[in-house]
């Protein structure tokens, strides 16, 4: 007789009978296969405020085809939000209306998803998004000198955007740090400096 299952293993059991991927058992897709892409420039759709949004035609063919993957519309939301974001740079109430109303959704459940999650950005950022870390062991590593040299250069703090729209400063993982969708590490105060002069 074969081995049983925890129960709590049994009950996610796939309806093909598949155990889902679990810890050691991650399935990795290219990003087009999972219907995102890289974002090298950030030059986004504008969305004017209080009215409703409406995806631009490259978007809204790279949202059927996510959802062509997907047993359900409902089953496809993470990949939406993320064509959302990259189309306005941001989630907008606007544009979470239109998530919900293209999934079949309520707008609460697409908010409750949005605020569950933090790589959703619900309020406009530059064109550039400097994501710092500030974690003890970041820290230790010397995170702090790397993001006061960053306010110092920049004269903004966390949360802030220059008064350009070109850069916003918020928390992430450092002594690396994330420009855009690009990890850079180890980073210091000269390849910060060299960093943000060869943005546009």
């Amino acid at each position: 007789m074969g081995a049983r299952l925890p129960v709590r293993r049994r009950a996610a059991l796939r309806r093909d009978g598949r155990l889902p991927p679990g810890p050691g058992r991650r399935v990795r897709l290219p990003l087009e296969e999972q219907g995102l892409r890289l974002v090298t420039s950030r030059r986004y759709a504008v969305l004017p405020a209080g009215r409703p949004a409406e995806f631009p035609p490259d978007a809204r063919a790279r949202i059927e085809r996510i959802l062509s993957r997907y047993p359900t519309k409902q089953a496809a939301l993470l990949p939406i939000l993320w064509v959302a974001q990259e189309t306005w740079g941001w989630i907008s109430r606007e544009a979470a209306e239109e998530v919900a109303r293209i999934l079949e959704l309520s707008p609460a459940h697409v908010s409750g998803v949005l605020t569950f999650y933090t790589m959703y950005t619900l309020e406009p950022v530059g064109r550039h998004l400097l994501q710092f870390c500030t974690s003890i062991s970041c820290h230790l590593a010397g995170a702090g000198g790397l993001l006061e040299h960053c306010r110092r250069r920049l004269g903004i703090d966390l949360g802030q955007t220059t008064a350009d729209g070109r850069f916003t400063m918020v928390c992430d993982r450092a002594p690396s740090m994330m420009i855009d969708d690009t990890y850079h590490e180890p980073m210091d105060p000269s390849k910060l400096d060299a960093l943000l002069e060869s943005l546009p």
